[in-house]
């Protein structure tokens, strides 16, 4: 599922128009994207946790030549499922 199709089906699911849900779409998403950058995670209770992880700094090898580089440290959004996720998707 793509952007457009969520849209589309958050449209049909609360009974709004497509701009209305796109508006909403993209106010979640900006939010939360703003919340991670900010360092906060974002717990939605039945669904999972949004949240930033630490990667440490690492000694890394060029495929093409075998180089020896340094990978800095860096920080990557991350998604932990919550438990009900898990079992609506395994059943």
């Amino acid at each position: 599922m793509n952007k457009t199709e969520l849209i589309a089906a958050v449209a049909e699911e609360a009974k709004m128009t497509k701009k209305d849900a796109e508006k909403a779409v993209k106010a979640v998403l900006d939010v939360i994207s703003e919340s991670l950058e900010q360092g906060d995670k974002v717990a939605l209770i039945g669904f999972g946790t949004f949240e930033v992880r630490q990667r440490a700094a690492r000694t890394g090898h060029n495929p093409s030549n075998q180089e020896t580089i340094q990978i800095p440290a860096s920080k990557a959004p991350a998604f932990r499922p919550s438990k009900q996720l898990k079992e609506r998707v395994n059943h």
